[in-house]
């Protein structure tokens, strides 16, 4: 293909919803066998521009072409057809159904004559296997897909692509729950359907994971397209300053928060369950923001969940203000104003096919029933349209469907949830997963404000910035056991990395 050829464009690409201009004349050209980064603050349109692409919304304006030729895709099918294949975010396999038939789900090979007819299982196995062989997957086409990881899951998910013959697959945050062993291997199967002459749609906000395996970047704002780079000409920062419009030098608000005295206090906490936690014990104070750091698999977020009332304990003790309780329920743990902020907000958070305001208030509904037992809409819409605006959620009504909000205005939802409950003590699992580096800092700032208003937070993270920069102290998990706690003000990534690789007795 000529340098100024394009294996895939989309030409002045315009999508207005009620209240919102989604896109407003995008154009992207993407080369064959090339990875192609898409950028932007959260709401910015990429995952619009991109499900137009795919057929699940249809353009206002605008035209496709692929291979040169113009195409219009009105479903999800027919640009599968078309090969143009999309991995989202947030994979949706049948859990209980077996590899093979989760990857010919749909067009299952069958054999038979006339109408009776039966699905082929040794070609399908068969099939399934080779295409694994060729993409380096180590996986039994008829393992269960529920007893596989996250990576397996994905991988499974490009397998699936491959397989439709896909000229151009669009990768949505694809290494946003994987290791870095798992990214490695990703970037692997990657850089071999490069060879192939396949064309990557690659999204995500890791801004150094970008740099690494991207050719190009196109940066999004505001629904307008910013331009186009060679990944080789971009830094951090340029990313950065395209994205948000503006330098972003301090990554992390300043925070005055001062620790007080000890408000919750965990001793020997350990699981019924063999591979799980085992007698973790720590504390946590008033004012305090505590990072939780870790590997894949190193149990910080099943013990938050134990915390919670969400698992079981086989032993182990809970003190609130020096003053042993038990906690068996998120009901529970509700009337000792705690709060819970999940890790996937999209399977464990959000009520997609709810409101913005009614998935604020879910959490302290019985607050708005008046003496009849009715609910009182104009308190709930009072108390949405103040935490709309406390934590400057952009959304066109709190009538709007939660699923059509950015991930990162999603997420202040769900804090904007917990805030209306009151709560003393805050658990947030990856509260900035997916989401920009714009949304990131106002998350951030929204931590550190309840953090000097006094209230206590508890964040996981994955991130070694966000971790080092956020935290008071940061608590350390090791394959179920607690490694270490140190000081937030002095911590190293060096030090960090040594507590979560190897747990020392």
């Amino acid at each position: 293909m000529k340098e100024d050829n394009y294996l895939l464009e989309l030409n002045n690409i315009s999508k207005t919803f009620p209240g919102v201009k989604a896109l407003d004349d995008v154009t992207l050209k993407v080369r064959a066998g090339k990875v192609h980064a898409l950028m932007g603050e959260n709401g910015a349109g990429k995952s619009t521009l991109m499900k137009c692409l795919f057929g699940i919304y249809s353009q206002d304006s605008g035209e496709i072409f692929l291979n040169g030729e113009k195409v219009v895709t009105n479903n999800s099918k027919e640009a599968l057809n078309l090969g143009i294949a999309m991995i989202h975010q947030e994979i949706h396999p049948v859990k209980f159904r077996n590899v093979m038939e989760n990857m010919w789900l749909g067009r299952l090979p069958m054999y038979g004559i006339g109408p009776f007819k039966l699905v082929d299982e040794k070609k399908m196995y068969k099939d399934t296997q080779e295409l694994f062989k060729n993409l380096g997957i180590d996986v039994k086409p008829d393992t269960i897909v529920g007893n596989l990881s996250v990576s397996i899951v994905q991988q499974m998910e490009i397998a699936k692509a491959v397989s439709y013959d896909a000229k151009v697959i669009i990768m949505d945050e694809p290494t946003s729950s994987l290791s870095e062993t798992e990214v490695e291997h990703l970037f692997r199967i990657i850089r071999d359907l490069q060879k192939k002459g396949v064309a990557i749609i690659y999204i995500s906000h890791k801004m150094e994971e970008i740099l690494k395996i991207s050719d190009e970047v196109s940066i999004m704002r505001d629904g307008k397209m910013m331009g186009t780079w060679d990944a080789s000409e971009l830094t951090t920062d340029m990313i950065i300053k395209k994205m948000v419009g503006r330098d972003l030098t301090n990554r992390f608000p300043e925070r005055c928060n001062v620790p007080g005295d000890e408000i919750l206090r965990i001793e020997g906490f350990t699981s019924p369950y063999p591979r799980s936690f085992k007698g973790v014990s720590f504390n946590l104070r008033k004012g305090e923001i505590l990072g939780v750091g870790g590997l894949v698999g190193a149990q910080r977020t099943e013990i938050m969940e134990a915390i919670f009332g969400l698992r079981s304990l086989q032993s182990g003790k809970l003190f609130i203000n020096d003053k042993q309780v038990s906690i068996k329920s998120p009901i529970d743990a509700k009337k000792y104003n705690m709060a819970l902020i999940t890790e996937e907000r999209r399977a464990t958070g959000i009520f997609p096919v709810l409101s913005v305001m009614e998935n604020m208030v879910v959490a302290n509904q019985s607050k708005y029933l008046n003496k009849m037992g009715i609910l009182d809409d104009k308190m709930r819409k009072n108390d949405s349209i103040k935490s709309m605006k406390q934590l400057n959620v952009k959304t066109p009504s709190f009538k709007e469907l939660i699923q059509n909000l950015s991930g990162g205005n999603q997420q202040k939802v769900l804090l904007a949830r917990w805030l209306l409950t009151e709560p003393d003590i805050l658990i947030l699992d990856e509260p900035t997963r997916g989401i920009d580096v714009g949304a990131k800092f106002e998350i951030y700032t929204i931590i550190t404000e309840l953090a000097n208003q006094g209230k206590s937070i508890i964040m996981i993270s994955s991130e070694m910035p966000e971790l080092l920069g956020m935290s008071d102290r940061i608590m350390v998990m090791c394959e179920g056991h607690l490694s270490g706690i140190i000081d937030g003000k002095t911590a190293t990534e060096e030090e960090v990395m040594l507590l979560a690789s190897k747990y020392m007795e």
